[in-house]
């Protein structure tokens, strides 16, 4: 009998180099090695790619075996839990349909079309949490299939999936992935765990008009993330759910065809109405909140800051007033007086970067009608400095102030609070690749920050993905926690708006090596925008906040 080739296989986690033979799996090489990474082995990055447990070895490959600390382990982890709850769904109410919308309170809420709020809401949600607990004990295994496209139209249609086949008939791909799991069928965008078993920690919880599918702490599996109430952000969610349904595009296949159909158009003007009508809204709210003579501006990277406080200023002119602008980066503190962080790098993302005291004196000083020299920041020489800049404010002068620290109550303490109104801006995707697969606001904003770098800072789509953690991390840490501060939230993001960006980032993703981590992030990226039709930018006005993100915008940026 002839003997199998082998092949060599170098795995990380143990520092070990082996020959296997054809057809060894990863799941093979773990019993091999006793591979121990201190939790679950959910997954392994082959070459700098994602892959199932089940992956057969036919050349030569370095391995990593992942669990849930790592971000494609996180995401493998939630996906399948949503394939238990589709299957929960099915098994006990076959005639709601399950919609997986967004993350919220630290958790990813859900609804069931079709449910009565009024009626046995907490009943149902109890009873689907019990359905899950028992599919996990089961330990069924998640069944991956290569279907012919026109097989798996077929069987989206028995399940009633209509989302999914007016997604994957504007894809026009010859095969299609679904993913079984005993006795229903489902399309998940990227892989799932190999099995129901490896789902021990999650809670289902009613929430609003539905239920948060609550998930393990990033940073330590073995715990649930504690619900946060955060109801502004969840009105703004529900806000854009509305607009959604004004313009008519829950979905990417929607999105597609209307794009293939050449009505695009009426989408972008619309979706830019919407916008700007909240914009007059919000100079509105300013307006009658009288006291308040200090606009803070505040939001995570790619959110569109710069121009929607420009547009702002713009409706805050309509009804008589004259913006005063100021940028939080000209409070930089000199660079050696800049915190570090654990790793003893410089914390730019830290409130104590800034200022604060001169900040805080500068506004006071202005409110009290003085005129201030206004400082200035030069990240070249890390020193700040005057070029002769003053400002004064006159009668009808309104502060607005842009910067990520805005909702921060440390950031401007001695600030009378009913002087104060606070925005907070986000790109909160209101787009979802159908109704099972949702698209991270994360991933919308790292796609516009990925174009931005590349048109404006010169920086290939490796140098920002490789920032991105650090940037993320900030966030999480600097940010988020204040936005329940803010008066009114602000969504940036335009439904069409990845259609348009596709043209710019994929080229951008093509160039990352595939001998470095960050390639298996551009393949997740390339991926998904595989699913978009590209949109001409033709149509977009030069006032609208994606122009930050491209080219052709009327406004200056500094």
């Amino acid at each position: 009998m002839k003997k199998l080739k082998e092949f060599t296989v170098y795995c990380e986690n143990t520092k070990t180099e082996k020959k296997y033979p054809f057809g060894t799996t990863l799941s093979d090489i773990i019993e091999d090695q006793k591979v121990d990474i201190g939790e679950d082995i959910l997954g392994a990055m082959v070459n700098n790619t994602l892959k199932e447990l089940d992956y057969l070895i036919y050349k030569p490959k370095t391995v990593r075996f992942i669990g849930y600390s790592h971000p494609d382990g996180q995401r493998m982890y939630t996906r399948s839990l949503s394939m238990v709850l589709f299957k929960a769904v099915v098994d006990l109410y076959p005639n709601y349909k399950l919609k997986i919308e967004h993350t919220v309170s630290k958790g990813l809420y859900c609804e069931l079309e079709g449910l009565s709020v009024n009626g046995n809401h907490e009943e149902v949600v109890d009873k689907l949490h019990q359905r899950m607990r028992e599919i996990i004990e089961q330990d069924i295994p998640f069944e991956r299939e290569e279907l012919r496209t026109e097989i798996a139209l077929r069987i989206f249609e028995e399940f009633g999936l209509e989302d999914k086949c007016t997604l994957m008939r504007t894809r026009k791909q010859f095969y299609s992935s679904v993913y079984k799991l005993d006795d229903v069928i489902n399309y998940f965008y990227g892989y799932l765990v190999p099995s129901t078993g490896y789902l021990k920690k999650f809670s289902l919880v009613k929430y609003y008009k539905g239920m948060l599918l609550v998930l393990p702490k990033k940073d330590n599996p073995d715990e649930l993330e504690e619900i946060i109430i955060q109801n502004k952000l969840f009105d703004i969610f529900q806000e854009f759910k509305e607009w959604v349904e004004i313009i008519g595009v829950p979905y990417v296949g929607r999105l597609n065809e209307l794009t293939l159909e050449r009505k695009i158009g009426d989408i972008i003007k619309v979706s830019e109405a919407l916008q700007e009508k909240k914009l007059a809204c919000i100079a509105d709210m300013i307006q009658k909140r009288e006291t308040a003579r200090v606009v803070f501006i505040s939001g995570p990277s790619s959110s569109g800051k710069t121009t929607f406080a420009k547009r702002l200023g713009i409706q805050l002119k309509v009804i008589g007033f004259q913006p005063v602008v100021i940028s939080m980066d000209n409070y930089f503190v000199d660079r050696e007086l800049t915190p570090r962080d654990e790793n003893g790098n410089y914390d730019f993302e830290s409130p104590h970067a800034l200022d604060i005291k001169l900040f805080n004196q500068n506004i006071l000083d202005l409110l009290a009608g003085k005129e201030i020299d206004l400082p200035k920041f030069s990240f070249q020489e890390g020193k700040r400095y005057y070029d002769g800049t003053k400002l004064k404010m006159e009668k009808n002068s309104i502060i607005v102030v842009e910067g990520i620290h805005g909702l921060n109550p440390e950031i401007s303490a001695m600030i009378p609070k009913d002087r104060k109104f606070k925005v907070y801006v986000s790109a909160l995707t209101p787009l979802s690749i159908d109704a099972n697969n949702r698209i991270p606001t994360t991933d919308n904003r790292l796609i516009r920050r990925m174009v931005r770098d590349s048109k404006y800072r010169g920086y290939s789509a490796l140098e920002t993905l490789q920032r991105w953690p650090s940037v993320r991390k900030g966030e999480e840490k600097h940010i988020f926690p204040y936005q329940e501060e803010a008066d009114i939230m602000f969504n940036t993001a335009l439904v069409f708006e990845l259609g348009v960006l596709k043209r710019w980032a994929e080229p951008l993703l093509r160039e990352v090596p595939p001998n470095v981590p960050e390639y298996s992030e551009a393949r997740r990226l390339l991926k998904f925008l595989s699913y978009l039709v590209p949109i001409n930018a033709r149509e977009i006005p030069p006032t609208s906040i994606l122009r930050e993100f491209l080219d052709g915008s009327s406004f200056h940026y500094s």
